[in-house]
């Protein structure tokens, strides 16, 4: 179960998106895991990809294709990566693209391709291919909570949001879905997320919210510190909506449209770390006062990935020693640690580089006990501030990585 909870999907249609899932047997024969998006022609299609050298071949040929022709068809299979298999994997994606632009009637370069699950491993490009029509002929503008389930690996729940709103005097339509919950640690994390809008917006237009819309939120997060190979997020516009589109952040309505995209991609990034492989607790690491946002991150996620202290996490433990050990040796240019003040919610545990005087276990372990905490480090060295969602690791973790391919 995630931590505390998510919001029950109530996934809204965007006009000018249909999609279609099917069962294809790919690892797993007990529910979908293959999914068709269909975008119509007007659409403008962003995207940000995984910056593991050891990218997937879904993700070089999507890159491929994406400079090539305007994308029509999103095809995404779970329970393999294909991932690591060097020309095979490239001629596995190409021959999927290939069937479903010859069922479409399109061009394959039209056809962006997705995988995740399994690394190594050939994807059997038969069961896919077979596949393809029922997710075909499964195809509505309604289908958003079903690609949510389709999409899952080791995911514990489907994740999804929507936001409209009014604009331009027009009601505009967000939806977004995600998977993820393990191999977490974007540049992007194992990773994917659709998002779409009936809002046109302009391809630069688009891919910059997208990238800074992306920073904020999927950018953000970790659970085991792993970057995947597959990780990407998508961003459609379909510009259904009758209205002038927007061209340059200058358009008095980008303000309110990149807002309700971040909300969005905030709310994807925080369920997949709900959702950690073996979470019991949802950690905030807010470092203040420091010299760049850069250096904010660096100690924010030098704290959230080191295992002692997110094993003192699970278990309530308010050994506070391990994350002022994990701030110390933050790979930033300098730090003044006379200077450093560190709390647990509104409880001092660090003052002046040392334990607060006012400091009690009692307080610690009040805090350690609750199933949301956060973490402010405040370093005295400027006024940049950064953020890191992450998570505590449980015998759980262990358990679901060892047992990945079992």
């Amino acid at each position: 179960m995630p931590v505390g909870g998510l919001v029950e999907l109530d996934l809204q249609a965007v006009s000018g998106v249909r999609l279609g899932t099917s069962m294809a047997g790919i690892r797993q024969t007990e529910r979908d895991d293959l999914t068709v998006f269909e975008i119509s022609a007007a659409s403008q299609v962003a995207a940000t990809f995984t910056k593991n050298r050891f990218c997937a071949a879904p993700v070089t040929l999507a890159k491929k294709h994406l400079l090539e022709t305007a994308p029509r068809y999103l095809l995404i299979n779970s329970g393999n990566a294909n991932a690591g298999l060097g020309d095979l994997g490239l001629l596995a994606a190409e021959q999927c693209c290939s069937a479903l632009a010859d069922l479409t009637q399109s061009s394959a370069t039209t056809v962006l391709p997705f995988s995740t699950g399994v690394i190594g491993e050939p994807l059997p490009v038969d069961k896919l291919i077979a596949g393809l029509g029922a997710a075909i002929d499964n195809l509505a503008e309604d289908h958003w909570e079903n690609a949510a389930q389709a999409i899952m690996t080791t995911d514990t729940c489907p994740k999804g949001c929507s936001k409209t709103f009014q604009l331009d005097g027009e009601t505009v339509t967000i939806t977004g879905i995600a998977k993820g919950s393990g191999m977490i640690r974007p540049d992007m994390a194992t990773m994917l997320s659709y998002i779409a809008t009936d809002m046109p917006v302009s391809q630069p237009v688009l891919q910059q919210m997208l990238a800074q819309a992306v920073a904020l939120s999927f950018n953000s997060i970790t659970v085991d510190g792993d970057t995947s190979t597959n990780d990407a997020v998508v961003l459609i516009a379909t510009a259904v909506l009758d209205c002038q589109e927007i061209q340059s952040t200058a358009d008095s309505r980008y303000v309110t449209m990149f807002e309700k995209i971040c909300e969005v991609c905030a709310y994807l990034a925080e369920a997949i770390v709900r959702d950690g492989e073996g979470a019991t607790k949802l950690i905030t690491i807010q470092v203040e006062q420091a010299a760049s946002v850069a250096d904010a991150k660096e100690v924010a996620y030098t704290v959230a990935h080191s295992p002692l202290v997110k094993t003192a996490f699970f278990a309530a433990d308010p050994n506070w020693g391990r994350i002022l050990s994990a701030v110390g040796r933050a790979n930033i240019g300098s730090m003044n640690v006379d200077d450093i003040a560190i709390y647990l919610d509104q409880v001092c545990i660090v003052e002046a580089g040392k334990r607060c005087v006012a400091y009690t276990e009692e307080q610690g372990q009040r805090v350690m006990l609750q199933d949301e905490i956060s973490v402010r480090i405040c370093l005295a060295q400027g006024d940049h501030t950064a953020s890191v969602l992450s998570c505590d690791l449980s015998y759980d973790y262990v358990k679901i990585n060892a047992e990945y391919r079992s």
